[in-house]
């Protein structure tokens, strides 16, 4: 039988730091564990942790929390520039890149360095330097928590947005995910080096010529590693907030008093304006409130300056949520899970 801790710290098991407790908890490392678990019918709610980087806990946990640590790397079908391969969803985010990478597969390298695990991508739609998981989304398999029935779900399943996928609405808290199988390039790579800082990033590396899917991984990392704190030094889950998108005439009244405020234009005729920039316009950048505050490099990034309770950091999103409404009229909605 699968092993089942009560009263868990969830302390070692979030990037935020915070101590709370899961009243069950266990650890899934394979399709097997999680039919054995299902079958002894835990206390419900059932809910998934992956790397706990995407997620702020403001109370103990009730019901039983599972930690995917389902692992593996397959290569399912190589063609003469594609290779489709499936990759469990215990499986750390950024080491499949890296292992992609290695193995000259492109794709995935303006995606470095993100936090997490491979489960939780499609679950957030990570993103990053122009590129998104549904752009080489093939498909998954999930079981789901209440039937143990496995489903697979194609990229038109999966409804993915900004941040966003099914599995974070009607789906939501439904489904373990236990692989992704994701389309790659070989040889002939499309390289995406024209988004934020990445060509100058590469040109401060003394890379000429066109980059390759190798360099254009270690710049992101480079720009990342500048940008965002290591959660091992100092408790954060990255970017807190999404970058909201708002209409052409909102943007052209804040330009009206901030003509060098940052927005690009998309294809739905709004605009999206970094968060980051709108926060640190309200002060918030560098400010620290009790045991939280934002990070003195990127002020979309919150941290925990030791001893910060889930409620102290919801509490300070609230506030800058609210200034951010107050001074421009932009709603912020936060990328992080507030559990």
């Amino acid at each position: 039988m699968i092993s089942i801790s009560k009263n868990s710290s969830l302390r070692p098991f979030n990037t935020f730091g915070l101590d709370v407790n899961a009243a069950h908890f266990c650890i899934i490392r394979s399709k097997t564990d999680l039919a054995q678990l299902i079958r002894q019918s835990p206390p419900q709610p059932i809910r998934i942790l992956g790397g706990g980087s995407n997620i702020v806990f403001v109370k103990d946990v009730e019901g039983t929390l599972v930690k995917n640590e389902i692992k593996g790397k397959e290569i399912l079908q190589t063609w003469s520039n594609k290779v489709h391969v499936k990759i469990g969803g215990g499986e750390n985010w950024h080491e499949t890149v890296r292992w992609a990478v290695e193995h000259g597969y492109g794709g995935l390298e303006n995606l470095s360095l993100i936090p997490g695990t491979v489960g939780a991508a499609p679950v957030q739609n990570i993103g990053a330097y122009g590129v998104e998981l549904k752009d080489v989304f093939v498909r998954l398999t999930a079981i789901d928590l209440q039937t143990g029935q496995s489903k697979t779900f194609w990229k038109k399943d999966c409804s993915f947005g900004y941040r966003d996928s099914v599995f974070k609405t009607t789906l939501k808290g439904r489904y373990f995910i236990t692989d992704l199988v994701l389309s790659l390039t070989r040889h002939r790579h499309a390289i995406n080096s024209s988004y934020g800082d990445i060509s100058k990033t590469l040109e401060a590396m003394q890379v000429t010529g066109t980059p390759s899917i190798d360099q254009i991984s270690k710049a992101v990392i480079a720009i990342r590693s500048s940008k965002l704190p290591d959660p091992k030094l100092i408790g954060n889950c990255g970017s807190f907030f999404k970058n909201p998108e708002i209409s052409s005439d909102l943007y052209a009244s804040i330009l009206q008093q901030h003509p060098a405020a940052p927005g690009y234009p998309l294809a739905n005729g709004k605009v999206k304006i970094p968060a980051g920039w709108l926060i640190e316009q309200c002060g918030w950048k560098g400010k620290r409130v009790g045991n939280t505050g934002s990070y003195e490099k990127q002020a979309l990034v919150l941290v925990n300056h030791g001893g910060a309770t889930g409620a102290e950091v919801a509490q300070l999103a609230k506030d800058i949520i609210q200034s951010v409404k107050t001074r421009f009229g932009v709603d912020l909605e936060a990328e992080v899970n507030i559990w």
